[in-house]
């Protein structure tokens, strides 16, 4: 007999993410022999930094495969609040900080600490899907704050400020954004700050693309005054540093929050391998060179393929300011997002994400990652022309 019926109500109102279903789609018809161009999944194609994997490397041979402690080792933590204190401008502390296997635990733990049944957690919608997933997990509210292409996909901060109310008690910022690239200006973040600077409330910051931005330096809104005491940065190395699988990040948030997030890792995960909190901090204190040529050429290939999108009729895409996402309008198509993906994949051989998948004010719009070398960009952009141009025939 099956045991679905003996699972805990709260598994029905967990979500998943939806890059991981089109990638098996995609590996299914490559394991036919198709030719599949990947721009599904949200991770650069570059390989992780030689000196990172040597000092991983070292740490393994150096015995560094025992428990570590669940905030994780004193090193590491020193060395992102030394990281944290030169790029935010401000004093951070290494009790501040709780490392984490991958960013996503930030999101969980924070939800799981803050927010109770009934409890209303602001969110952005196109946004990751994983956090409204684990509001609705923990029994919270989910209110969704539009991010809409005609305002460059940033939030509109009248908007915001009236969807805020006595219940709410979480509020969940990403700039640079997944999946639309869109970067709230310091202007937004501002506003933001002071609509709720005398709130009782904690704002959750996913920062994690904070190094891959174009038009203007990163700016994090636990800068303005009275934003630090109530901020927990969400960060990690998988982006900046391509190391997606390492599955490493980190929490930066007030000492008495801290104290709670690390009681959730020793329930949960224990803690972090130490080689790789080894390699972690060669990334943040090895030379920064390599970072700056990758995000000059996420520019370039940026630069390159949206334009060829918008080149193809019935396409529209905004120029992501942060990021490696293209996030285009296929509303003129009359197909679902969703049906769009799935006929791209079969008709193109494009693997996109539809952007339904990110939240309802995602629908009429596909994610496509431009984390791919400009031939696999020219060749995509080719061949989404070709297979859009049959649907008006």
């Amino acid at each position: 007999m099956p045991l679905t019926h003996l699972l805990a109500d709260r598994m029905q109102r967990l979500g998943s993410e939806t890059a991981f279903e089109m990638l098996a789609k995609a590996k299914a018809l490559e394991a036919k022999g198709r030719e599949i161009i990947h721009l599904e999944i949200g991770e650069p194609d570059f390989p992780a930094f030689s000196n990172v994997v040597d000092k991983g490397v070292e740490g393994l041979r150096a015995g560094l495969t025992k428990y570590t402690p669940s905030a994780g080792l004193m090193a590491l933590r020193e060395g992102i609040a030394v990281h944290v204190s030169r790029t935010r401008g401000y004093r951070v502390a290494p009790e501040e900080v709780v490392v984490t296997t991958g960013g996503k635990p930030i999101m969980f733990y924070v939800i799981l600490a803050m927010v109770n049944a009934g409890d209303e957690v602001m969110y952005p919608n196109p946004g990751f899907p994983i956090y409204e997933s684990v509001i609705k997990f923990a029994g919270g509210v989910p209110v969704a704050v539009p991010l809409r292409e005609e305002n460059d996909f940033r939030l509109d901060v009248d908007e915001f400020i009236s969807l805020l109310s006595p219940k709410t008690k979480l509020v969940i910022l990403n700039s640079p954004s997944n999946p639309t690239g869109g970067v709230l200006t310091s202007e937004d973040l501002e506003a933001i700050a002071e609509a709720v600077r005398e709130r009782d409330l904690v704002i959750l910051s996913d920062e994690i693309y904070d190094n891959i931005v174009y038009d203007e330096p990163f700016q994090s809104v636990s800068v303005f005054p009275g934003m630090r005491e109530k901020t927990v940065i969400l960060n990690g190395f998988s982006k900046t540093y391509s190391m997606t699988g390492w599955r490493a990040g980190y929490g930066v948030m007030p000492v008495e929050l801290a104290e709670h997030m690390t009681k959730l890792v020793v329930n949960s995960t224990s803690c972090l391998a130490g080689f790789t909190q080894m390699a972690c901090l060669e990334a943040l204190e090895g030379p920064q060179d390599e970072v700056a040529r990758r995000v000059a050429e996420f520019r370039k290939r940026r630069d390159f393929f949206i334009p060829r999108l918008n080149g193809i009729p019935g396409l529209v895409c905004r120029m992501p300011r942060g990021a490696f996402y293209a996030f285009p309008n296929i509303k003129g198509f009359g197909m679902s997002s969703r049906e769009m993906a799935d006929y791209l994949l079969e008709a193109a051989g494009v693997a996109t994400l539809w952007g339904s998948s990110f939240g309802c004010w995602g629908e009429g719009y596909l994610r496509l990652s431009y984390a791919a070398s400009l031939e696999d960009l020219e060749r995509a952009a080719t061949a989404i022309a070709g297979a859009l141009g049959r649907l008006w025939m």
